[in-house]
């Protein structure tokens, strides 16, 4: 799928870049409205964001073109606000047909979410990628291990995206997976998240070269600790990705 950026900041762009990849989206970005518009159709992309920060008056004139041929349904329209945002730009934007409006800092768990959740609304996400979900980079310090429910084996591996609600994992032995049944419970399992060893239990819920872990549940007071490191996040991903090599923009 493709994700069509209309915006001028390079931190934002990254930052999208971030927590959309996970979901399967591609990203082409344009530092120009109408450069980006005489590209839609040969880029045909799946979902499109604009900033209203960066074009105030030009991204009512891209939104009105992109409906002119694609419906609210087809391409859903993501406007990103800034501080000088208005009632009336809101409601200029809902009669236009945007589909959601997000703040461009994008700095907070609820902001991102809301962005995951417009795209999944329209778009054919499965499931496990509604919510929150990121790619794991070695800064963010996460880790996982369990034990085979049939035999206690330690089974090791990598992490390769996360959300609250579950992981992909990556096994170092494929093999030790293969007498694990597909929504097998297990009780044993050692999550890190960043200073923090957490011991929630899970359920295999997809199987495969890279295999997908449930959180089901933690014990007392370690729900409190995985939510606020998880709500940490998009600001620790704000500061690294400020020294990120840059985008390629068109």
């Amino acid at each position: 799928m493709k994700l069509l950026l209309v915006l001028n900041s390079e931190d934002t762009s990254k930052y999208i870049s971030f927590f959309v990849r996970p979901l399967g989206f591609d990203l082409i970005w344009y530092k120009q409205v109408f450069k980006a518009m005489d590209n839609v159709e040969e880029i045909d992309p799946q979902a499109i964001v604009i900033s209203a920060r960066d074009f105030p008056r030009h991204w009512k004139t891209m939104v009105q073109f992109i409906r002119n041929g694609r419906g609210k349904e087809a391409c859903p329209i993501i406007l990103l606000k800034g501080a000088n945002f208005s009632v009336e730009d809101a409601s200029k934007a809902s009669y236009l047909g945007v589909n959601g409006i997000v703040a461009e800092a994008l700095d907070n768990t609820s902001e991102v979410t809301r962005f995951q959740t417009i795209l999944g609304r329209y778009l054919p996400l499965d499931d496990r990628r509604r919510a929150y979900r990121f790619r794991v980079e070695s800064w963010q310090r996460f880790g996982f291990v369990f034990c085979c429910p049939n035999d206690c084996t330690l089974i090791t591996g990598e992490i390769k995206d996360i959300s609250s609600g579950g992981l992909s994992f990556l096994p170092d032995n494929p093999m030790l997976m293969s007498s694990i049944f597909l929504h097998a419970k297990l009780e044993h399992c050692s999550i890190r998240a960043g200073d923090s060893f957490l011991s929630p239990i899970c359920r295999l819920s997809r199987t495969g070269r890279i295999v997908s872990m449930e959180l089901l549940s933690f014990p007392e007071g370690e729900q409190e600790i995985w939510t606020k490191y998880m709500e940490s996040v998009p600001l620790m991903g704000l500061k690294e990705f400020k020294h990120k090599p840059t985008m390629d923009a068109t």
